[in-house]
């Protein structure tokens, strides 16, 4: 089933396709001859509206349905690993802060962006699955500190590097120059967004 989305790009319905793997289409004929759905969307819109310049269209309905190819692969990720997204954001978080993999549930609420009731849940529930621990704060009699298990480290890890082959599956049209070409592209244009939320 198909779900035709404000832009005019049809896509899979979510449920069950969230957990299946994403990964393009094998290559076929040049470059310069490759269609997609976003070509006939543009053109379409061309037609209708020749009044509006679409181009626009060109770049965020692709960043738009890509995001969605990506939020499948990280959904099945997880899945295989007995993770909710959540989990493994949390997890992640406390993975790159480096040893002891520990902080305060106020510097994760604040890397997460979610509120210290929802933190305080999450950690609960981490806990009870016995992927965190806390412990008192030996510099904050009130505070506690909240750490990776050894199982937490080993399930993140696991996760994550099955993460990062989903990944490369989704940019294997790319050569190496041509991704950092594109994460360039894509950092100038998320770079004020950045700046504004840090201000």
């Amino acid at each position: 089933m198909t779900t035709r989305h404000s832009d005019g790009v049809a896509e899979m319905s979510e449920g069950t396709q969230d957990v299946v793997e994403s990964r393009p289409p094998a290559a076929g004929g040049s470059e310069d001859n490759a269609r997609d759905e976003v070509d006939q969307l543009v053109a379409s819109w061309r037609q209708e509206r020749p009044d509006l310049d679409v181009s626009p269209l060109q770049v965020l309905s692709r960043v738009s349905r890509l995001a969605r190819h990506l939020d499948r692969a990280r959904r099945a990720s997880f899945a295989e690993h007995g993770l909710e997204p959540w989990e493994f954001d949390v997890l992640t978080t406390l993975r790159r802060a480096g040893e002891p993999y520990e902080l305060s549930p106020g510097a994760l609420l604040r890397a997460t962006l979610v509120t210290s009731g929802t933190m305080t849940n999450r950690i609960d529930r981490l806990a009870a699955a016995r992927l965190v621990r806390r412990r008192p704060d030996p510099e904050d009699r009130r505070g506690v500190l909240v750490s990776l298990t050894e199982q937490g480290r080993e399930r993140v890890d696991e996760a994550f590097a099955d993460l990062l082959r989903r990944e490369r599956a989704l940019l294997a049209g790319l050569d190496p120059d041509a991704q950092h070409a594109l994460a360039g592209l894509l950092r100038t244009i998320l770079v004020p967004f950045d700046a504004e939320n840090a201000s």
